[in-house]
């Protein structure tokens, strides 16, 4: 007999059915290609955990996250060591989710998550956007020689859909041949306002918590100073809520290179405000 009261490890303000959800955020604790400071595979838990500190209710939006209908179905488990296998699970799980008519809400883990669930998306859309917010470009054909690296996620996304297809948003790191890329395809965004020209497109939408500025993010792996405020984040967010968002993904909080415990609240804030979108 339950007498409790326990600690939930789901998230907070979540449908606890599958069948009649609308969004699944499905856990992805994977960072075997990390090129600088590994860790992030510990951030889906402990963002859970940190969730419980948060209300359900969104004053930006005005909106409870009760009213979002999303199902938290747990963490992926990864054969370590095996990055292909690792992104095969990502992509057949994807896959499920939407063919039940459904669509997911990442939380990594490493940014290359992010690959295997456009590559699954890709086959119920045709044409969409994914809107990038990073530090980094992440346009390198492969980095010391690994294709399959997240500092190479949106060059393999971008062979997928479409360079031009590609928008992104907080971009302060790369070689000049990521930026000349950037040029090429006019992938950069600099004011909110312009997520005004995907209001008639499918948009998935993808964040590397480091887009955030390391005064407010110190917990990731590649942290790049120069970054956005959360306020600045939240203007993004409120543009991004108009767009027909058909998934999204947060990724790239390393939860042990803060020992305060901030920049996991952080990022389960920012999770909270992504879902209001959806």
């Amino acid at each position: 007999m339950k007498k409790g009261p326990f600690l939930d490890r789901n998230w907070m303000g979540q449908n606890p059915e599958y069948k009649s959800s609308d969004v699944v955020m499905l856990g992805m604790p994977f960072d075997g290609t990390v090129s600088y400071r590994t860790g992030s595979r510990f951030a889906p838990e402990l963002i859970r955990l940190a969730s419980c500190g948060l209300e359900t209710y969104s004053p930006y939006f005005d909106k409870d996250l009760e009213d979002v209908n999303f199902h938290d179905i747990g963490d992926l488990s990864f054969p370590l060591g095996n990055t292909y296998k690792s992104l095969e699970l990502i992509k057949n799980n994807v896959e499920q989710i939407y063919t039940d008519k459904k669509r997911v809400f990442g939380v990594g883990g490493e940014h290359l998550v992010t690959l295997p669930t456009i590559q699954a998306i890709s086959k119920f859309y045709k044409d969409f956007t994914v809107v990038h917010f990073d530090a980094h470009t992440d346009l390198r054909k492969e980095y010391l020689g690994e294709e399959m690296s997240h500092a190479a996620v949106m060059y393999h996304i971008g062979e997928l859909i479409g360079f031009k297809n590609i928008k992104q948003i907080g971009i302060r790191s790369g070689t000049k041949e990521e930026f000349d890329l950037m040029k090429k395809y006019k992938t950069r965004l600099d004011f909110p306002e312009q997520l005004g020209q995907l209001k008639n497109k499918n948009v998935f939408v993808s964040v590397d918590l480091d887009v955030l500025d390391p005064s407010v993010m110190s917990g990731t792996g590649t942290p790049e100073a120069g970054g956005l405020t959360f306020n600045e984040l939240m203007d993004w967010f409120k543009e991004i809520k108009g767009l027909n968002i058909i998934g999204a993904d947060v990724v790239e909080l390393a939860p042990h290179y803060d020992a305060s415990g901030v920049s996991t609240a952080v990022a389960a804030k920012v999770i909270r405000e992504l879902l209001m979108c959806l």
